[in-house]
Parts: C-alpha cells; structure tokens; sequence
C-alpha cells in the first residue's frame, strides 16, 4: 500500500517504507529498525527473545505480526 507521501506500508501497516528512513528500507512502524534483521537474526539460529532483548524498540507483537504475515503470503501463494 501506498500513501500519498510517497511512504509504503505492509503487514497491515507494521512495516513502514520511506525514501526518507535508510534509503527506503523496510522498518518497523515507528522505528529505525530493518525487519531484515528479525529474518537474519531468525535464520541465524538465534531466538525471537534474543532479538527483543537487542532491540528493545520493536514490540514482540511487532515480531510475530511479522512473522505470521510471512507465512500467510507463503501459504497463499502456494495455495493459488
């Protein structure tokens, strides 16, 4: 979706894209974090706890809004 400032948004407007926050990168709402780093920290093996702990800008409700919004897409796609 976008908004007619030019900023985008996603996941029922978690994640935020603006050209004006980390050249246009996906953020969480509010924030200056990039959701990449939930995936990586995840794909890393560490945990979802660890990844709060570090960045404690982002909410567990944030993450795992995240997360399941990933799924869905996934299971949609191969659903169609």
């Amino acid at each position: 979706m976008t908004t007619k400032d030019g900023i985008h948004t996603a996941a029922d407007g978690i994640v935020v894209s603006n050209s004006e926050i980390l050249q246009g990168k996906p953020v969480f709402q509010g924030t200056r974090m990039l959701v990449q780093t939930l995936f990586d920290y995840l794909a890393d093996g560490l945990s979802l706890d660890y990844f709060l702990e570090t960045f404690p800008s982002v909410t567990r409700e944030q993450a795992t809004a995240v997360l399941r919004y990933g799924w869905q897409r996934i299971e949609g796609e191969l659903a169609a």
